[in-house]
């Protein structure tokens, strides 16, 4: 008898971080909007497949989310020589990107995700509640199931196509960075500044003709925002890491600045 509960108990033991994953899938996925699809499945598989041929670094800085980090192709050579990678795709709203956390994010097991997402779901019409709720999901299963990742959320840009919708994208940095200064593994970055004239205008020159992606120049302002914090945090980080020549040449290259 006592073989048999011990086998029992061993095999719901085996089980329980199972149940767990798929509870968690299960919630992800049930943070969708009823009326909203499920976009994207191609960009998500080019990626699986991408990464059984050319798997990303592990332990890296992962930049995750919508067009605005797809589009900024350059990411790697703006962030060097810190470890980073780009998985934003298409169009994504927040909880798409929460839907597929467990292909292209979990599993690269980044010490730092830089996520930009929430854009296309104020666009969408979304509330802000239902944003930040989101949102707080996706860092939430981070953090369960990466409790050393730390998450910088990018404030939503306060963009030209979305100005009737400022008020809502003003709620959800709000509340974010709120979060940020009581959640140790949250961080707050906003972009919004280097975006706006003297006047309170959004500088135009910076956008695209559709008032929401941007030109070139507007990546190089952001790198000059994201890198510093990203070093400083990186280094922070590199004294439990293995990565040491990463933080050498993080090191040399603050110094040669």
């Amino acid at each position: 008898m006592r073989r048999i509960l011990v086998v029992v108990l061993f095999g719901l033991l085996t089980l329980w971080p199972l149940d767990v994953d798929r509870a968690s899938a299960q919630a992800a996925t049930a943070a969708a909007p009823a009326h909203r699809p499920i976009g994207f499945a191609a960009d998500i598989r080019a990626f699986v497949d991408r990464d059984r041929t050319d798997p990303p670094p592990r332990d890296a800085i992962l930049f995750i989310g919508s067009s605005i980090f797809r589009q900024w192709t350059n990411v790697r050579e703006h962030m060097a020589p810190l470890p980073v990678f780009n998985r934003a795709f298409g169009g994504s709203r927040t909880w798409e990107v929460l839907h597929y956390m467990d292909q292209i994010v979990l599993p690269y097991r980044p010490r730092i995700i830089v996520y930009y997402t929430g854009s296309n779901d104020v666009k969408a019409g979304e509330s802000a509640p239902d944003i930040v709720s989101r949102i707080k999901a996706f860092i939430d299963r981070t953090h369960a199931a990466l409790p050393e990742t730390r998450v910088y959320f990018v404030a939503i840009n306060k963009s030209p196509d979305k100005r009737d919708r400022w008020s809502v994208v003003d709620a959800v940095n709000s509340e974010l960075r709120a979060a940020a200064g009581n959640t140790q593994h949250l961080r707050y970055i906003d972009l919004n500044p280097v975006l706006f004239d003297t006047n309170g205008e959004p500088k135009r020159e910076l956008y695209r003709s559709d008032g929401l992606h941007f030109h070139p120049p507007a990546y190089d302002l952001f790198a000059g925002i994201i890198k510093p914090i990203l070093i400083e945090a990186w280094k922070e980080l590199g004294k439990t890491s293995a990565a040491g020549g990463v933080e050498r040449a993080v090191a040399r290259g603050v110094a040669g600045r």
